[in-house]
């Protein structure tokens, strides 16, 4: 798991007392569950048993982030036993403090628990029809660069090297036209030392050079999100090398770069700038065949390597023993 996840943040994300389905609710919430949504983004769901005013039994169903699973836990603790009323003034804020604080990038994630479990309240209240959370809407299944980016135009553009596989330029013009996008520090943004970006010019753009790139707007002070050390090793551990125990720097860029932009919210791929999802399997085939290979059931790439971390700290991502047994089992494996 990432290294800004504190003890009590880890506690709350492995607790599955209050994990699952109940049966003949009283009320249900849910958010990133309708139309169109199932698989495209966090999603939460929260059930409650009423009596007298009372919500003696509360249980929840999560597709998201451990911080996600830490929020929506500690929810269900803060509201189980308590009067309706009280439930109704639960807040991210209240959420955020008994947590002992999340990062302010994860912030989404208290707020996704605390609109699940108000819909559910509501819905107590309204003959037990399930309530949906109205949430702002986002774009997170849509490509944040496009091949008319500047960006993406310039690199694309320019001679290519000899030798330089074509889908290569391609990948790593998303990647720099997405971080160029949104950060003053491009090579942070993926992962990457300043050497190591150089390098990634030279093998792809020698005709480019860095000063040169057309850069996004974004705020002075933004930074990039903390690189995920956690997921850096394990990828690490599927790096290819030869009998002199020699790795391909693509391969070692690539996996620098999955574990910078796992960091951020919503689906790796559009995460790393690529116009679609099947681009990132083609790339892991390419420079990390071996994680290709562990991912043999086709699951989502974000799912699969922080459920593989979870499978090495002996965390819980789902509480299914088998797959193909789960009702979500489209939130994980791309249809």
């Amino acid at each position: 798991m990432s290294s800004s996840y504190t003890d009590i943040i880890r506690q709350w994300a492995v607790d599955t007392r209050r994990a699952g389905a109940l049966e003949h609710a009283d009320g249900i919430g849910e958010v990133g569950l309708g139309d169109g949504e199932v698989g495209k983004r966090l999603a939460v769901r929260f059930a409650l048993r009423v009596s007298d005013g009372l919500a003696p039994v509360v249980r929840f169903q999560v597709f998201g982030c451990g911080f996600t699973i830490a929020a929506c836990a500690i929810a269900a603790e803060l509201a189980e036993g308590q009067r309706l009323e009280t439930v109704a003034t639960i807040t991210p804020e209240t959420i955020a403090d008994a947590l002992g604080g999340l990062p302010p990038e994860r912030d989404y994630c208290a707020a996704l628990a605390i609109e699940a479990l108000q819909a559910a309240v509501n819905s107590a209240g309204n003959h037990h029809r399930p309530v949906a959370a109205t949430i702002a809407p986002d774009d997170d299944h849509a490509p944040r660069v496009t091949a008319a980016d500047p960006v993406y135009r310039l690199l694309i553009d320019s001679p290519p090297p000899p030798g330089a596989p074509p889908e290569d330029r391609h990948l790593f013009a998303c990647l720099l036209a997405v971080a160029a996008g949104e950060s003053a520090n491009i090579a942070a943004a993926l992962g990457l030392s300043d050497d190591e970006l150089s390098d990634l010019l030279h093998l792809y753009f020698p005709a480019v050079e860095l000063g040169t790139l057309p850069w996004g707007s974004f705020p002075a002070a933004t930074a990039p999100l903390p690189l995920n050390t956690d997921l850096l090793r394990l990828l690490f551990d599927y790096l290819p090398s030869d009998t002199d125990g020699w790795t391909p720097a693509p391969s070692l860029w690539l996996a620098r770069i999955i574990a910078a932009r796992a960091a951020y919210p919503g689906h790796l791929w559009i995460a790393m700038g690529l116009l679609a999802r099947p681009e990132l399997t083609a790339a892991i085939h390419r420079h990390l065949p071996a994680l290709a290979l562990a991912n043999d059931k086709g699951m989502r790439w974000k799912r699969f390597l922080f459920k593989q971390l979870c499978d090495r700290t002996g965390g819980v991502l789902c509480s299914t023993p088998d797959c193909g047994e789960c009702s979500d089992y489209a939130l994980c494996f791309v249809g």
